[in-house]
């Protein structure tokens, strides 16, 4: 179902998913009052919701939808401005699965469709198979929760010196439990790759600041990466690290080009901490779309690193962790709410018998 008041964007949108041979448009509403209106009676599996609309926005209409439909997903789409940004932000955190930027000063339509086809498509069909797979497992008997077989190769015992987060499809809700439960005694920096675009990562670094006992900003080059801090990964550019001669980790920031798709990678970030730190770093591969993570989790095992990825029953999208745990390269899998209690206990040399894990 499309939602939005310009009837210029629900054509286009309208053009590009009538292509798709997998996906039918069911309705469209040109207000979020509409949309609470039509919905029910149209059933869909996914809404793509504008923000700024008249009479009701995406922000008011985002909850009704859910409490109306609670296995529809909501895609928010909307503007690449500050204003949009923070409202995407805070509709993610109202239940919004996810969002779509739309493309500006893109030069012609054909680019602009193009950029939205290759954005929002595959994240509709993913979106749609896991509301139908919640649904599946809600009517059956609740699937096994078996962990893995433990990876082969060398585990390190040494505490980390460094904690790497990658995440994409519902990080900003998965990094918002997570991060506040690392209090401030937590003894390793910590940096986080979220796939979003620039001024995303910037609101996110703020929202995450006002809720954390660590520091949280967006990272800068040239920086000493020290405890008590979290450093995300800004949007459109790298983050890697590199260790000088005292040892002390400092941050930089690379521009080149994307990787798995995505600018700024998981894989990037995890291979240069997995370079610099050797066995001193702990990867952390949260819930996403598509398998960013996987190849640099394979770089960190190789040195002797940890690998925790979350399971599946946690994960919005469980593609980026699944990819890692398929390959063979998590040392832990775990659900959201353990991951900040195993860093803590790999941090501090501590055992918690309370705690679940897969690792050896």
């Amino acid at each position: 179902m499309l939602v939005d008041d310009s009837a210029v964007i629900r054509r286009l949108l309208g053009k590009i998913l009538d292509a798709e041979a997998s996906i039918d448009i069911v309705g469209t509403a040109i207000n979020g009052r509409a949309a609470v209106d039509r919905a029910p009676r149209m059933r869909p599996e996914v809404i793509i919701l504008d923000i700024e609309m008249p009479e009701m926005d995406g922000l008011a209409a985002l909850p009704k939808l859910k409490a109306a439909m609670p296995g529809c997903a909501v895609i928010m789409f909307s503007t690449l401005t500050e204003r949009a940004a923070t409202s995407t932000l805070e509709a993610l955190a109202r239940g919004a699965d996810d969002y779509v930027t739309k493309p500006s000063n893109t030069g012609s339509f054909e680019k602009t469709t193009l950029q939205i086809r290759e954005v929002l498509v595959p994240k509709i069909l993913t979106l749609a198979g896991h509301a139908r797979r919640m649904a599946g497992s809600r009517r059956s008997q609740p699937r096994s929760t078996a962990p893995p077989a433990p990876p082969s190769g060398r585990i390190t015992r040494r505490a980390p010196e460094l904690v790497a987060i990658g995440v994409s499809t519902g990080g900003p809700n998965a990094l918002a439990e997570l991060l506040p439960q690392l209090d401030r005694s937590f003894p390793a920096p910590v940096l986080v790759t979220q796939h979003m675009p620039p001024i995303f990562t910037r609101l996110l670094a703020e929202r995450l600041d006002a809720r954390c006992s660590l520091t949280v900003r967006e990272a800068v080059p040239g920086v000493t990466a020290e405890p008590g801090q979290i450093w995300i990964a800004p949007g459109g550019q790298h983050l890697v690290v590199r260790r000088r001669a005292d040892g002390r980790i400092v941050l930089d920031l690379d521009d080149g080009p994307p990787v798995q798709s995505c600018r700024p990678s998981v894989d990037v970030m995890f291979a240069s901490v997995a370079k610099a730190l050797e066995d001193g770093v702990v990867g952390v591969v949260l819930t996403g779309m598509g398998a960013d993570g996987r190849d640099g989790s394979r770089a960190i095992r190789g040195v002797g690193g940890r690998v925790i990825a979350q399971d599946e029953a946690s994960s919005v999208v469980w593609s980026m962790p699944g990819a890692t745990v398929r390959a063979g390269l998590a040392t832990d899998v775990l659900p959201l709410d353990r991951i900040a209690a195993r860093l803590g206990e790999l941090a501090t040399g501590r055992r918690n018998p309370a705690l679940t894990r897969t690792s050896s």
